[in-house]
Formats: C-alpha cells, structure tokens, sequence
C-alpha cells in the first residue's frame, strides 16, 4: 500500500519487538501492525459537503510476564527506536498490572484459507469521479421517487481498504487484507402538517453488492412510509419486525453469549447452558467463515482460527464464545472469538451473528395478524440491562390489520424482559437479510404490550 512501509519493513519491525520483548524479561508477547486507507464523499442537495481522503498506520505491542501480567502499548511512528520504545512501555505496563489466569498465547499453526480473503480490487481502484457519479445518481434517484421530498440532506459514498500483520514469539505470523465500501441516502419529506427525517444504507465487501438506485429508492419508500406516524391504543399486540431492526436485537442477543462477560456476572446467561432461553423456533448462530461478511477471517486476533458455534439452538443455549484466557478459565477449547485492536488487551467479541430463518416467506406471517404492528426501527436497545434483561424501547413502524400494513405508527414503547420476549417469539421467515455482521430475518412474536395512546 503506497506511503505505508512494504510488507518486508513491517515484518523485521514486527520481528525485532518480539526479539526485544523476549530480552526484555517477557514471557511472550504479540504484535499487530495495521495500515489502513480511505475516501469519504458526501453531497447535500447535490452539492458537496464532505470530500475527504485519509490513511493511518499503526503497531501494537503486547507482553506477557510468566505470572499472568499483561501490557500493551500502541504507537503509529513506525521506526526501530520507536517501536523499541513501544515494547518499554509495554512491558512497563505488564509489571504495573495485577496477575490473572489464562493469559497464554495461541501454540499454532496460524492457517489461511484463501477462500475467505476479503479484498475486492475493484473497490481500490474506484476514481473520485466514479464516486460522485454515484451520489449524483442516488441524489436524482431520491428527489424524483416522490413529490414528498423536499431535501436529499445526504447522499454519501465511503470506500476502504486495509491490510494487518499479526506475529507471536510462539512463531506465528500472517498478513490479512480486505476492503470495503458503503453508500446511503438520508432524506427529508413532507405531507401536510407532518415531517419525517430517514434515510437507508448498506456496507458490503465487494462492488457487485451496490445497487444505487434501489438504495435511493428504499431510502424515500421508508421515510414516506413514517409521514404521520401516531401512537397504537395501549394493549397487547402481535409484533411483527422487520429484518434490519431484527437484526440489532440478534446482535443484542449474541453479546450476552461472550464469556469474558459470562464470567464475570455481566450477562443474563450465566449458568443457563442447556436451559430454554428462547422459543423452539429461535436458533443463533456466530459464524467467523462465511465467504465475502464483514465478520470473516481466517483467525482471531489470538492466531486461533475463527469457527462456527452455535449459541442458541432450537430456543435453547447451547454454547458461549471464548477467546484464549476465557477458554482456560472454563477448561475449554477457544471458539476463535478474540476481538481486539492494537491498543486494547484480548476479549471476547462476536464475528458473523446468524438469527437463523424459517421456512415461510413474510407475506405469508403477516396475512394470519388480525391486529398488530410491523416495526421498523427500535430506538434505545443499549439501555438493556444484561443481567436482568429488563429493557425499555422505543419503536415506530406500520400498523397491521387483517393482514395487510396500513398507517404508520410511532410514539410508542415496549417494555418487558429479554427472557419473556425471546419465548414470545412465534415464528421467523425466510427473508435472511445481513445488516453488517448481523443476519436475521423478519420475526413474529405474539402478546407483546405496547403503551402507546
């Protein structure tokens, strides 16, 4: 990657940390080195408001005394006397830090699999030109979809691409890249007295994935939509919610199934393996090997490689990610769920996050709810409380009634308990959709209370 050091200068920068950390008194230690460039553009009713270039690199260097300590330091001067500095202050840091079980790292071999590279050349070689092009069209696309739009306030267009090292005293090393791009549009439309702000967007691994116009097209039908959106009577309801917001609950979900959250008491899942947490219909997956996702490598940031566990299987829980130290403490395998930058210390994260369909297409569901609400967006799912699983929501969407969507709704709030929710669910269809790292399809639960008007 031009203006960052060649592939050769990085690795001896990487050797000669670990060589130093060794004399230095560590036990072991990790380097991971990352360069990273990328181009932002942004129009505001056609003009543009941000045309930005960018590139940074970086190394990080973690040691590991014999008694569990641990210390990282993180730097982006990439020279010896400066990378030298680094492990100081690493191992500084180790000696200042309090001893734990577990800490060890990855014996090897650190395998790549070819078939999960996530570069795609064509992203790389988009021209500035090609960019406007895109936003223009989306900009045209969005104000002639529906009289209703008064402001394309933003059509944007990011493209990216990066390249890591990760090396160990055990004698791994491996380099990775990948590249990716993302595009949106955010409008504002007007009907009558009522105004509605919204937008869509996607990010995705290769150019073959865009489709502007339908992005820009998706983006009006879904502001429109809300125009006039008013609270549902008070009651029970069966609620019916979209892919993309079912897609943030599932990733809600999967973050309570890391075990350094587990362990420590942060998460409603303690102790509940093996027990029903969800309605049979309900299985969730976490997947790190899943060709062109965001969530996909060939090893963690541990060298161990990424797998496939299955978190929730038929409505019961089944299995928790673990990244090296979590595993130990448990007296089990690591699932290849480190997550970690080169400025932070191991943990445990989630790679491709699978709410895995059914079998029946969303019409279909939806033609048997007399009375119901089809959301759309949650609003304040972090509030959750992962121990108790109490949260308080936010959501606005389309009414159902007889089967068919009617008008919008908003205004309107669903509290309960993460438990009770997730054994509510009654069905999912076969509609998969990936927002990100995060797949799910639309779902139906049933007796869920709205306090609305």
């Amino acid at each position: 990657m031009s203006g960052f050091p060649a592939r050769g200068e990085a690795e001896a920068l990487a050797e000669y940390a670990l060589d130093r950390a060794l004399k230095g008194g560590a036990g072991g230690a990790d380097v991971i080195y990352c360069a990273s460039r990328g181009n932002t553009l942004s129009l505001l009713d056609g003009e543009i408001e941000e045309c930005a270039s960018g590139s940074a690199a970086g190394i990080g260097v973690r040691t590991i005394i014999s008694d569990g300590r641990q210390g990282i330091a993180y730097g982006s001067r990439l020279d010896k006397a400066s990378v030298g500095s680094l492990v100081e202050w690493s191992l500084h840091n180790a000696r200042a830090s309090e001893s734990d079980e577990g800490v060890t790292l990855y014996e090897g071999p650190l395998v790549s699999d070819p078939e999960l590279d996530a570069e795609d050349l064509s992203i790389r070689a988009i021209s500035r030109e090609e960019r406007m092009s895109r936003c223009l069209e989306m900009t045209r696309v969005a104000r002639e979809a529906d009289p209703r739009v008064k402001s394309v306030r933003e059509a944007y267009w990011r493209d990216g691409w990066g390249e890591s090292f990760f090396a160990t005293t055990k004698g791994l090393s491996g380099w990775e890249s990948s590249s990716s791009a993302a595009c949106g549009v955010l409008v504002l439309a007007a009907g009558g007295e009522y105004t509605e702000e919204g937008g869509y967007g996607i990010e995705a691994l290769r150019m073959d994935e865009f489709d502007v116009e339908r992005i820009a097209k998706r983006a009006v039908k879904d502001t429109v939509a809300a125009l006039g959106g008013e609270p549902l009577p008070t009651a029970s309801y069966t609620v019916m919610i979209e892919p993309e917001a079912a897609a943030s609950l599932a990733e809600a979900i999967g973050r309570l199934f890391c075990a350094s959250d587990v362990q420590k008491g942060r998460s409603m899942m303690r102790g509940r393996l093996g027990e029903a947490v969800a309605s049979p219909c309900v299985s969730l997956t976490d997947d790190g090997r899943i060709p062109w996702r965001q969530g996909t490598s060939s090893w963690d940031y541990e060298g161990v490689p990424t797998g496939r566990t299955e978190l929730i299987k038929g409505g019961t829980a089944n299995a928790f990610l673990y990244n090296l130290q979590c595993a130990a403490k448990d007296g089990v395998l690591s699932t290849g769920n480190c997550s970690r930058g080169m400025s932070s210390l191991p943990d445990v994260g989630t790679t491709n996050l699978i709410l895995e369909p059914g079998g029946e297409s969303p019409e279909a569901l939806r033609s048997r709810i007399a009375n119901g609400l089809y959301i759309t967006e949650f609003m304040g799912l972090h509030t959750m409380d992962p121990v108790s699983g109490d949260f308080s929501l936010g959501a606005k969407g389309l009414r159902i009634e007889n089967g068919n969507l009617t008008v919008p709704v908003s205004g309107v709030t669903i509290a309960s308990n993460l438990s009770d929710f997730m054994k509510k669910i009654t069905a999912v269809a076969s509609d998969l959709t990936f927002s990100g790292s995060v797949a799910a399809p639309t779902m139906v639960v049933e007796n869920v209370v709205i306090a609305g008007k």
